[in-house]
């Protein structure tokens, strides 16, 4: 008989609170800024009033599936900080939707700090982003190699780091394609005892290559087989597509990963602070050593 798959939801985030989602878009506090945007996954009626959306201080109005435009009631706190912990995270609203981060990840970054422990691991952050599951890294005394194609992402990175107080500990920020990053590290012969994973459905490299999900995770985690050192601490793969289940992503990591341990797959998710319903946030698969 198979086992439910567990759905995880972030605790104590005190700067974030999800207060409602419906109609296809989430009402969200960052800090004491409220704004709504779109969520394609929100396909149920909304529970909170009316007057509670209208009085959000920016909405986001999509144009097309590739951008759209906020409608600015009141502007954000400037700097706009999210704390997590002793993790510090300066928002930005961008043509996209997003702001620099995404609070269902705190599990993720629980999970790292706890794994890591402390310990002098030498970590692999690919599709890195803005850098959250970097600093967790950082701030549990591990030494980080932080890959983007992105140069503002990466630049933005920096910025969290530095929030964080976290700018002078070991870490190299890399503008470069993930799989081609792989294998130049195999080829070298250098070893990470973590490697984290984030990969969008579709992207481009830092030279135009492309990026398709479904077409390239599996060869991108098969060339990271020859980057694990011989005993590795952890793996972590995260993933926000409909196309894929959670429990895909548990066999592509259980090819990679084949030592005791222990591996889970399943869900992220938010709890709006409303009626407690969930929106679905993203699909992890995780190994540790343990």
């Amino acid at each position: 008989m198979i086992g439910s798959i567990p759905v995880h939801i972030p605790q104590d985030f005190a700067d974030y609170e999800l207060i409602d989602s419906g109609n296809g878009a989430k009402l969200e506090r960052y800090g004491t800024y409220v704004m709504s945007r779109p969520d394609p996954r929100a396909l149920w009626k909304r529970q909170a009033s009316s007057d509670i959306w209208a009085k959000a201080d920016a909405e986001f109005i999509r144009m097309s599936d590739q951008s759209g435009n906020w409608h600015i009631r009141t502007r954000p706190p400037s700097p706009w900080i999210l704390r997590y912990g002793n993790l510090s995270f300066v928002l930005k609203s961008t043509a996209f939707k997003h702001i620099g981060v995404f609070p269902e990840q705190a599990v993720n970054w629980d999970f790292l700090m706890d794994t890591i422990g402390e310990k002098p691991l030498k970590i692999l952050n690919l599709f890195a982003y803005t850098g959250g599951a970097t600093l967790a890294c950082l701030a549990a005394g591990a030494s980080v190699t932080h890959v983007d194609a992105s140069k503002p992402s990466l630049s933005w990175a920096t910025e969290n780091a530095a929030a964080s107080g976290l700018d002078g500990k070991p870490v190299r920020w890399i503008l470069d394609d993930a799989y081609k990053f792989v294998l130049r590290e195999g080829r070298r012969g250098n070893t990470y005892d973590g490697i984290i994973m984030d990969p969008p459905l579709f992207g481009r490299g830092s030279k135009g290559e492309v990026w398709k999900l479904t077409d390239d995770l599996v060869k991108l985690v098969t060339a990271c087989k020859s980057i694990l050192s011989d005993q590795p601490a952890f793996f972590l793969l995260n993933a926000y597509t409909v196309d894929l289940s959670a429990i895909t992503l548990g066999h592509i990591a259980h090819d990679l990963i084949k030592l005791p341990g222990s591996l889970e797959y399943g869900e992220l998710a938010l709890k709006d602070s409303t009626s407690g319903r969930l929106l679905p946030s993203g699909i992890f698969a995780r190994w540790r050593n343990s």
